[in-house]
């Protein structure tokens, strides 16, 4: 792995974990101050925060990248409404099936989508 790939991962990982912090605060703010059901609050803060990943994935984490093609875009934001999917049916299953607070079972759900994050948005935004 080259020492450029490496630092692209690192700073995917930051934008992550800034995005997670994103995601997960409107989530616990829809879910308890604004009384959203979990899952509707789960999925608006979920896509609340890809548009503001993919801004920080294009001039921060995939250096070089130049202009996006609207193919790029499309790629990528649809690459979001699986990863939404995916997101929705974690949290189910880790609340209704396993029996976790919903708060834990973001989680979880953060840590699989992410991997599918970052295998399909760094193919987007490469082109």
């Amino acid at each position: 792995m080259t020492r450029e790939r490496m630092l692209e991962i690192v700073r995917f990982c930051l934008v992550g974990g800034v995005s997670f912090l994103m995601d997960y605060g409107l989530l616990y703010a829809l879910t308890e101050f604004a009384g959203v059901y979990y899952l509707y609050s789960s999925a608006i803060s979920f896509s609340i925060t890809v548009v503001f990943n993919y801004w920080l994935c294009v001039i921060y984490v995939f250096k070089g990248v130049g202009k996006q093609s609207a193919r790029q875009a499309i790629i990528f934001f649809g690459t979001g409404v699986v990863g939404l999917g995916l997101n929705q049916l974690c949290m189910w299953f880790f609340v209704a099936v396993a029996g976790l607070h919903y708060m834990l079972a973001k989680i979880g759900a953060t840590i699989i989508v992410t991997i599918w994050n970052y295998i399909t948005k760094r193919k987007a935004v490469r082109g």
